[in-house]
């Protein structure tokens, strides 16, 4: 009897294993590997069976007898999920695909808006984006699609609906190849410090802290604020997201003397944020949904919390992508070398290109961890200079350059015309998904 090809003995073995017909080896081992060039990885997050399983002293991943399903991800590559059976067809080595994020920003209004909408999606047809970072929790503290959570009712944050089922907008985009990222504006949330005002910070005579915009925060110490906030992300994972990003991640920053439920030096400070990125990491292990945040573009160079709670190398343990935000305006004191950030397109280059250096240098972490927001609106702090073309590709080149993950376009109003992405084969400079 002529011997059995081997790719046929692997594949009927697999499929048993799969059946449980046959028994899986105790000691079935995983190495994660760059889909392109084979490369071993060393970021990975390998989750069996809605738990995160560790690595040997090799690197390799022994998979437990029962093992069910495989979820893989790292920062710079897609989320994938495998079977069993995959192990063994692919001899114990499974791939993550080279994936650069280059993302546009919808609100609430723009994702609901065709005149919005639309034109972003055309960009995006045309290759010169690939994301969308969209508002499911509003910068006023709304949920705006049909949210499960009691809470969120009771404090009156379902006043707005412009997302009918987060679900299906995830099948809508990923029909369209586009990674979806759920926004989440985090602890600045007027309904639910209006509401319950336990909840809230406040000033030092029991009055409720209101910003700028005359909205209130809600206390971070607070186990009932993060809890919600996690139960947020949590839908978005469930629906599908590629990822979860949260802003306003911080404390409020005031010039007066605010109240909240335990000390606010800088060490408390830290530790709150922490508290509340560790939880939401760990409630979102079961999704193999990416983590992001948030942060000021000032606490890549700050060697203190900025006053908020925001600690780089802290910050950029725990998740999976730092999202600094960069834009040139929001350096009012410029950075070393570059007093003003906008003076030529050199000093724009310079102010991402250096931040985002400085943040690897003081983190020892991949660049792949880091996506910075850029610039894609007129300057309001110093010579209101019109972002054009030039300078938008100047951001986004500094930030390839940079060897980051991409970078995230924000414009308040979200229209992206006249940036130079509208036109076929544009890009400013467009990278590949696969670099």
């Amino acid at each position: 009897m002529p011997a059995m090809n081997s790719k046929i003995v692997t594949a009927a073995l697999a499929l048993l294993i799969t059946m449980g017909v046959v028994a899986q080896p105790a000691s079935s081992s995983l190495q994660v590997v760059d889909a392109t060039s084979g490369a071993r990885l060393h970021d990975e997050i390998v989750t069996v069976n809605g738990k995160l399983l560790s690595p040997d002293v090799s690197g390799n991943y022994l998979l437990p007898r029962d093992t069910r399903s495989i979820m893989l991800r790292a920062p710079g590559y897609r989320a994938m999920t495998y079977s069993l059976a995959d192990v063994t067809k692919r001899d114990g080595k499974l791939t993550l695909p080279p994936f650069a994020v280059r993302a546009l920003f919808l609100t609430e209004y723009g994702i609901a808006s065709r005149t919005l909408r639309d034109p972003a999606l055309d960009i995006i047809r045309r290759g010169n984006a690939n994301a969308l970072v969209i508002n499911i929790k509003s910068d006023h503290g709304l949920l705006v699609y049909p949210s499960q959570i009691p809470l969120a009712a009771a404090v009156g944050a379902r006043k707005l609906t412009t997302i009918g089922s987060l679900s299906e907008l995830v099948k809508i985009g990923h029909d369209q190849g586009i990674y979806m990222i759920a926004r989440i504006v985090t602890f600045k949330d007027n309904p639910l410090a209006t509401t319950r005002p336990d909840l809230a910070v406040h000033l030092s005579n029991g009055g409720l802290f209101k910003d700028r915009e005359h909205l209130s925060w809600t206390d971070p110490f607070k186990v009932e604020v993060r809890a919600y906030n996690i139960a947020i992300a949590v839908e978005a994972a469930k629906a599908g997201f590629d990822e979860v990003q949260f802003d306003y991640v911080r404390f409020p920053d005031s010039a007066n003397k605010l109240r909240l439920s335990e000390p606010t030096d800088e060490a408390n400070r830290i530790k709150g944020i922490a508290t509340f990125l560790r939880e939401a990491h760990d409630a979102l292990v079961p999704y193999n949904t990416f983590l992001s945040v948030d942060i000021f573009g000032y606490v890549s160079w700050n060697t203190n919390d900025t006053g908020i709670g925001q600690d780089l190398e802290t910050i950029t343990k725990i998740v999976d992508y730092v999202c600094p935000m960069l834009y040139p305006s929001g350096f009012k004191y410029g950075i070393p070398g570059h007093r003003n950030p906008l003076a030529t397109n050199d000093d724009i280059y310079a102010t991402i290109k250096l931040t985002l250096d400085e943040s690897v240098r003081r983190t020892q972490a991949n660049p792949k961890r880091f996506r910075p927001w850029i610039q894609g609106f007129r300057d309001y702090a110093f010579n209101h200079k019109v972002f054009g073309p030039s300078e938008v590709e100047t951001q986004m080149r500094a930030a390839a350059d940079a060897r980051s993950d991409g970078w995230s376009l924000w414009n308040a109003r979200n229209q992206y015309g006249g940036l130079g992405l509208s036109e076929e084969g544009s890009g400013a400079h467009k990278e590949k998904d696969v670099h």
